[in-house]
């Protein structure tokens, strides 16, 4: 097994420091990516700006006097909790235009944002909100939400149109389930359902890099992310998530209990039901996992400016995430 990671999954609860992470692995040159890490030079994807988005539709939505379709209301969760398996879809789409290097093309981008939210809340059972809006309706929030839609479909085409060659593509996602649940976590919750969404090109080829904080410790970074000032600013470093989501559906996570459950050190075990040949087989998957262990927090300082980064700060973020990315290509053979 070669000691190059193809694709990361970057996964832990609101506020550990994920999109720190990324900030600083798109930091690293391709000598220390490949060197100290075993990846190359990263791509990314996220499914926070299809989260913000859909809060915006229902945003818009109000504004006509119709109703939002797709959160019980602004602070609260989403109305359907299938949306959280509708967001590993629209993932499923973007690696995969990610790797054929196929940017998305569409005279509006917010049309073909709600055709895509739509399409992809159908393949996991739920109803197709936007197809079900009155036109006017629909045409008038495409038009308000035009401008911030397409600046997302420009970042997301900009990185699909990149050679993958050499590079590892980093896969941003939180989950979790209510505070105080048992295991396993109920569907739609959990790293579980996740997995059971994602594509099997995805698991054929991903690892897990877990940024390790206590359930706790997210709500007390999630608040401070979020109050006013320079670290207030709305961005994918500086959002806050309201406190009834963060208890209601980010109070506990299940990957300890994931990486238990599975016959083989290092790894977590998906057993999946797959197509092939016309036929539905069942497939078992292995993905490499491994902590990068942030309970005493070694990310927050990438939130300044890249110039009052000070060599402390980065060198004990860097010696966490080589520790954690030796036991993650250490478990490459057990995939």
């Amino acid at each position: 097994m070669t000691a190059f990671l193809d694709t990361v999954l970057l996964f832990s609860l609101p506020a550990s420091g994920k999109s720190e992470t990324r900030t600083y692995l798109s930091s690293l040159s391709p000598e220390q990516c490949r060197g100290e890490l075993g990846m190359g030079p990263t791509l990314q994807l996220d499914d926070y700006p299809y989260v913000h988005l859909m809060h915006r539709i229902d945003d818009e939505l109000e504004a006509t006097g119709a109703r939002a379709v797709y959160y019980q209301g602004a602070s609260r969760p989403f109305a359907d909790g299938w949306t959280w398996a509708a967001l590993i879809e629209l993932l499923n789409q973007d690696y995969e235009a990610l790797v054929q290097r196929r940017p998305y093309v569409a005279a509006s981008a917010a049309e073909l944002l709600f055709d895509r939210l739509d399409a992809a809340h159908q393949k996991v059972g739920c109803r197709d909100a936007m197809a079900d809006l009155p036109h006017r309706i629909r045409r008038k929030v495409a038009q308000a939400l035009e401008k911030e839609a397409r600046a997302e479909l420009e970042l997301l085409n900009r990185t699909c149109a990149q050679d993958r060659t050499g590079r590892t593509i980093v896969i941003e996602a939180a989950r979790g389930g209510p505070n105080g649940s048992a295991f396993p976590l109920t569907p739609p919750h959990g790293y579980e359902t996740a997995f059971q969404h994602l594509s099997p090109y995805i698991l054929e080829r991903a690892s897990v890099l877990y940024v390790w904080v206590e359930p706790a410790e997210s709500r007390r970074k999630n608040i401070e992310r979020g109050k006013p000032g320079v670290e207030g600013q709305a961005s994918i470093l500086h959002h806050s998530v309201p406190m009834e989501v963060m208890l209601g559906q980010y109070g506990c996570d299940d990957m300890a209990y994931a990486l238990e459950q599975s016959d083989r050190p290092g790894c977590i075990k998906v057993e999946r039901i797959v197509a092939e040949g016309g036929l539905y087989r069942t497939r078992t998957y292995y993905l490499p996992a491994a902590r990068f262990d942030n309970r005493r927090d070694l990310t927050t300082f990438i939130r300044k400016d890249r110039a009052d980064w000070r060599k402390d700060e980065i060198d004990a973020m860097h010696a966490g995430l080589v520790s954690a990315f030796s036991v993650l290509l250490g478990a490459q053979g057990n995939r």
